[in-house]
């Protein structure tokens, strides 16, 4: 059995403003010709299939083009929500699309409910999860108390893992003897080993919606202990936690945070035992996202820079004075140029430093006191203020200690 694992493709999505449809519509069908190339059965999306939960029509259009191609190539396609996708309209017409071998999987209530593949080595369960909130589980099963989205997935691991006990009970076989099974999770998994990724500056994650506010949070990897293979989105560059966990990121560039991280699919290759191969597929990158640092004079000198003509470009000006109309000169050189930011070479250290390392150490009042100074052009608080200040923390202070 060959799987191709893939996830966020983000339909509809822009690059800080400019459209990326034309770009993933090249990189989808690439998935579509590599299918039919590599003899690939089952095509699993880790969620985000769309980049929001009212997608246009277009991006319904841009999906079924895409899912065609590859059912037309040979593979049964099993998509799962993520938490930029609406369920409800990714999961409309569901059951009808399942008649045709594609199989979406957006209700939390048949989490453990698989699709069923089949070799010659026997069946192989796919156990697609859409995205959980706590209170959705809670929701659908009343006797879960989740609270977190660890303890979400701990629920629906536990739930999958019985069912292919079950399954196996019914075949009289024990259940290290039962069917292989694949899950698909869209999440922030973590821990284990030291987890092996692309060298990028965020690995994509900065660009992503924050799944860990309100009480959701990291997902031990412990929680996906059983399966054959996992195959996780969410994360945007590829990143491997254990040889069966993996992260496969997004087909395309979404941000210059991941300029320089691999985009591209897993291939996994299940023999009897489970899994026998897992090997990186490159996909084609319609445009290159780059960033140049330099003076303006520096970068519009002639014949510089001329591999960033077609690319996606990010541009630090390090001038000493903001040249004037710099990003309407940038752009004639480079038309794709879509930020500027201006650095001056000669800035002072903590014109240089982070928010978080210019506040280190210091004390809720100072940065209290800081603030006053820079709000009122350098005017720090009097002694009566900081008798304000001082009280009101502290009654602070008093009341997270009660609780």
């Amino acid at each position: 059995m060959r799987l191709l694992h893939t996830s966020d493709w983000h339909i509809g999505r822009t690059f800080h403003g400019h459209s990326t449809d034309e770009h993933l519509a090249q990189v989808l069908a690439a998935i579509a010709v590599a299918v039919a190339e590599h003899g690939v059965d089952a095509v699993i999306v880790a969620g985000d299939i769309f980049d929001t939960s009212t997608p246009k029509a277009d991006a319904f259009t841009m999906l079924g083009d895409a899912v065609r191609a590859i059912r037309e190539a040979g593979a049964t396609v099993i998509l799962t929500s993520g938490n930029h996708d609406g369920p409800q309209r990714l999961g409309h017409m569901a059951e009808f699309a399942s008649f045709g071998g594609v199989h979406v999987r957006t209700e939390v209530a048949a989490l453990a409910e698989p699709v069923t593949l089949t070799d010659e080595h026997g069946d192989v369960l796919v156990y697609g999860i859409p995205y959980l909130h706590p209170e959705f589980v809670r929701a659908a099963f009343p006797e879960s108390d989740a609270r977190t989205h660890g303890d979400a997935l701990a629920f629906a691991m536990g739930a999958i893992r019985s069912d292919v006990a079950a399954r196996s009970s019914a075949k009289g076989t024990t259940a290290s003897g039962g069917p292989r099974y694949v899950v698909a999770s869209h999440c922030f998994a973590a821990g284990g080993a030291e987890p092996t990724h692309d060298t990028t500056e965020d690995s994509g994650r900065a660009e992503e919606r924050d799944i860990t506010r309100g009480g959701l949070n990291l997902v031990p990897l412990s929680t996906f202990e059983g399966p054959d293979y996992v195959a996780l989105g969410h994360i945007h560059s590829r990143v491997t936690l254990a040889e069966n966990v993996r992260y496969c990121g997004a087909p395309l560039r979404f941000s210059f945070g991941e300029r320089s991280s691999a985009k591209g699919a897993w291939l996994v290759d299940l023999g009897p035992d489970g899994v026998a191969e897992t090997t990186w597929l490159e996909l084609p990158t319609p445009r290159e996202a780059v960033r140049l640092t330099g003076t303006l004079d520096d970068l519009l000198s002639p014949g510089a820079h001329e591999d960033a003509v077609d690319a996606w470009v990010e541009v630090v000006l390090t001038d000493d004075v903001r040249p004037r109309d710099a990003m309407r000169r940038i752009q004639e050189c480079f038309p794709h140029a879509v930020t500027l930011r201006h650095e001056p070479a000669n800035r002072t250290e903590r014109e240089t430093q982070t928010y978080a390392e210019r506040t280190a150490g210091k004390t809720d009042l100072e940065l209290v006191d800081e603030f006053a100074a820079f709000v009122r052009n350098g005017q720090a608080l009097t002694d009566a203020e900081r008798g304000l200040v001082t009280d009101t923390l502290g009654a602070l202070e008093a009341k997270e200690a009660s609780r």
